[in-house]
Parts: C-alpha cells; sequence; structure tokens
C-alpha cells in the first residue's frame, strides 16, 4: 500500500442533520469550505461524527459523500471500530472499496474488562491482516474506559499495515510513551487541540481534535508555527485556544462543537437524539470564547 502522509491537522467532521436525518448537503458544503484551509484531510465516522448513533446505511453513505466530495489531496479516515472482529473488518473493507486512505478503530469495549492486552493484540492483528486499508489505532479512554498500553502499541506498531494511533486522553506522559515504543513509520497523532502544541513538540505527525471543525484555520497555524520552530507564537496561540477547545471537546460536547460550527460559517445544526442541543445559555458563553479568537 501508499505511504499516507499523516503530518497535518484533520478534522473529525460532525455529522449534519435535519430533524434527525441525514444532511448530505449540508456536509458536502462543510467540506468545500473546510478544503481552503489548510488541512490535511478528514476523519468522517468519528467520535464528533457521532458515529455510535449511526445506521450501517447511513454510515456508508456520508463515507461515499466526504470520499467524492473531498479534493483528491486530501487524506480521508473512517471510523470503522466495532465490537466484534468480524464486523470491523467488515466496515474496513467496505470502506475501503468507497476510497478511504486508512482506518481509525477503536478498542471493542463492551466487555472492557476483558480487553487485555493479549485480546486487544489478536483482535488488532487479525483486522491488519485482513484489511484493505492501512489501520490507526484509538485510544479514547473517555469513551470505551480502555488504557491502550505502550507495550500492545510497541508490539502492534511491528505491523506494516498498522501505521499509527490516534491519542485522545490527553495525557502527555502517555502520548510521550506511545512515541517512544513506536516502531519507525509509526505515527502519533495528537487527539484533543488542548495538548496540540505539546504534543507536536513531543514528536507527534499532526492532530485530530474536534476544535479543528469550528476553528481549522487556527489549528493548522498552530501546527505550522511548531513545525517551523516559531515556539513563543506558538505557545501564545495555543494558550488562546484552550478555553474554546475545552468549551467545544469535555464542557459542552458534540451539542457545543455544533453550535460552534453555526456561528462560524459552517453548518453544525442539532445532534441526534438522546443527545440534546445546547442550551442558550451554554451558546452565549461559546460565542464569547469565539468572539475573544476574532472567530463570532
Amino acid at each position: 500500500m501508499a505511504k499516507i502522509d499523516l503530518h497535518g491537522i484533520f478534522p473529525p467532521i460532525s455529522t449534519p442533520f435535519l430533524k434527525g436525518r441525514l444532511s448530505l448537503k449540508n456536509l458536502e458544503q462543510n467540506i468545500a469550505k473546510m478544503s481552503r484551509t489548510g488541512i490535511r484531510g478528514f476523519v468522517v465516522l468519528g467520535s464528533n461524527g457521532e458515529a455510535s448513533l449511526l445506521s450501517q446505511k447511513e454510515k456508508k453513505a456520508l463515507v461515499e459523500t466526504v470520499v467524492r466530495s473531498s479534493p483528491k489531496e486530501m487524506v480521508i479516515i473512517a471510523g470503522t471500530g466495532c465490537e466484534s472482529t468480524d464486523e470491523t473488518i467488515r466496515l474496513t473493507n467496505e470502506c475501503a472499496a468507497i476510497g478511504v486512505h486508512a482506518a481509525l478503530v477503536l478498542p471493542p469495549f463492551y466487555y472492557w474488562d476483558k480487553m487485555t492486552d493479549e485480546a486487544l493484540f489478536r483482535h488488532y492483528s487479525d483486522l491488519a491482516d485482513q484489511s484493505r486499508a492501512p489501520i490507526l489505532l484509538y485510544n479514547v479512554p473517555k469513551f470505551t474506559h480502555i488504557r491502550l498500553s505502550p507495550g500492545l502499541i510497541r508490539n502492534l506498531s511491528l505491523h506494516e499495515n498498522i501505521i499509527g494511533i490516534k491519542d485522545s486522553s490527553s495525557d502527555l506522559v502517555l502520548l510521550g510513551d506511545y512515541i517512544n515504543a513506536a516502531n519507525p513509520g509509526f505515527e502519533v497523532l495528537v487527539g484533543t487541540a488542548n495538548i496540540l502544541f505539546a504534543g507536536l513538540s513531543l514528536g507527534a505527525a499532526g492532530g485530530i481534535m474536534a476544535l479543528a471543525n469550528a476553528a481549522p484555520e487556527a489549528c493548522v497555524e498552530l501546527f505550522e508555527l511548531t513545525r517551523k520552530g516559531d515556539f513563543e507564537k506558538a505557545k501564545a496561540l495555543q494558550l488562546k485556544l484552550i478555553p474554546i477547545g475545552k468549551a467545544v471537546t469535555t464542557t459542552y460536547g458534540v451539542a457545543g462543537l455544533k453550535a460552534a460550527m453555526d456561528m462560524v460559517g459552517y453548518f453544525g445544526g442539532d445532534p441526534r437524539l438522546p443527545l440534546l442541543p445546547s442550551s442558550e445559555a451554554e451558546k452565549g458563553i461559546i460565542r464569547n470564547l469565539l468572539k475573544d479568537l476574532g472567530l463570532a
């Protein structure tokens, strides 16, 4: 398989809904606008895309739309993690057939207490052996209650079809452990904008973060400043981004992210039930944070 360049910023794009149904037209418009901001590519069917609330038919429609609508230079990554290994392989290969460049795969977590390193190594190895797309691991303990160990990463990074990991733990020590453990050619991606500067400084290749849906230019600027070694400007920008980064992730979640997107000219819309939209008070806080950045 061709080498994939993961150096840059990847928005884990939100899924637009109108009255609870997919709005592919709004997705296409978001992609067209976001593609002009300097990002490296898109992640579809991620946590911020409400993937767990989508049917298999909807997932396929979203992947097809993103692949078809994105400029050729964009790297397209699809979230394909399922509870069974067989279903993960099936969805991954279905997305590969549509045209994605890589798959982002969170660990099976329903039986989280049985997901030992041995079980996870077997799951990911079997997937990588049979996948028609390169695999990115996904460490997101907030949702899975599973922390992928550095030893597991060391062993999995030896597989030629496992090319990297997205770490959304916000744990800089763990991220550094991943970078130290990884074999050559295996890339680590920061999973939250709040530690992008620190993660890049440690050697991460780029970032997949929610904030890049609402402030892609700022995230790209932070990446470029850090890559050029302009650390004072990068540090200052990172500190400015932390309040809004927290707001659209840990504080207000998907609903807050979508509200922020609406305020800066993208289509966010409402999340899908059972997630509820942000309240007017929450929107006011988000709007003020965006104003502080000159974005709303």
